[in-house]
C-alpha cells in the first residue's frame, strides 16, 4: 500500500459488511456536503473503511442487504470509545456514470435501490457519478481507532492514525478469479 494508505472512505456500516461478504464489489459515490471540493475524488488508491452507522436507511438498500443496516446499529453506539475497522480496499478502477442507462445496467452488481442510485446520479447533475470498483480486504480480527470527534461530518474521507503496513494484514474477500470475473462483467455491461 502507498504512504496514503492510512486514508479511510466513510461507507455506511452495513455497505461495508456487503463488501465483506463478497455481495459486491462497486462503491457508488458522489460527494458528502461537507467536501473540500464540493465533489467526490478518489484521492486515495488504497484505503481503509471507515463504517458509519446514522444516516444508513433500510429503504434505500435492496431487500437482501436491508437486514445489515438493523445488524450493524445492533452493534454501534454514539457514544462508542473506538471505531471498528474490518478492511481496506484497493480502487481498480473508478467509472464515471452520466447517464440512467449505463447506471441501470449496473444495478445488479450494487446494494443500492435503483431509486437511491438514481438520486445519487442526479444530484448534483453536472458531476458524474463514481462507481469505484473495489477489490476488498478483510482483516482476521478488526483494528479499533480511538474514535474522534474530527471523523463526524457529511465527508468521503477521513485520516485514520494508523500505519499503512496493517493493511498487509488484510486477506481478499474474493479470489482472484472471482474478482476478475466480477470487474469484467461490470464493464462488459458498460460497453453495450
Amino acid at each position: 500500500m502507498s504512504e496514503n494508505a492510512t486514508a479511510a472512505l466513510k461507507e455506511w456500516a452495513s455497505a461495508v459488511e456487503a463488501f465483506l461478504g463478497g455481495d459486491t464489489i462497486l462503491a457508488l459515490r458522489k460527494g458528502g456536503i461537507r467536501e473540500e471540493t464540493r465533489d467526490f475524488e478518489l484521492t486515495n488508491e488504497s484505503f481503509y473503511f471507515f463504517p458509519t452507522y446514522e444516516h444508513q436507511k433500510e429503504h434505500l438498500l435492496k431487500e437482501p442487504y436491508r437486514r445489515l443496516v438493523a445488524a450493524t446499529k445492533a452493534e454501534w453506539t454514539p457514544d462508542a470509545p473506538v471505531v471498528p475497522i474490518k478492511a481496506w480496499a484497493e480502487a481498480v478502477e473508478d467509472l464515471l456514470i452520466e447517464d440512467e442507462e449505463r447506471l441501470r445496467a449496473l444495478s445488479p452488481y450494487h446494494i443500492w435501490t435503483d431509486d437511491y442510485a438514481s438520486e445519487r446520479l442526479h444530484w448534483k447533475r453536472t458531476k458524474p457519478l463514481h462507481c469505484l470498483l473495489l477489490r476488498v480486504y478483510r482483516f482476521e480480527a478488526p483494528i479499533d481507532v480511538p474514535n474522534d470527534p474530527g471523523f463526524a461530518g457529511c465527508k468521503s474521507w477521513v485520516r485514520l492514525p494508523i500505519g499503512a503496513d496493517r493493511a498487509a494484514l488484510g486477506r481478499p474477500v474474493l479470489s482472484d478469479e472471482a474478482f476478475a470475473r466480477k470487474a469484467a462483467d461490470i464493464q462488459e455491461v458498460l460497453k453495450r
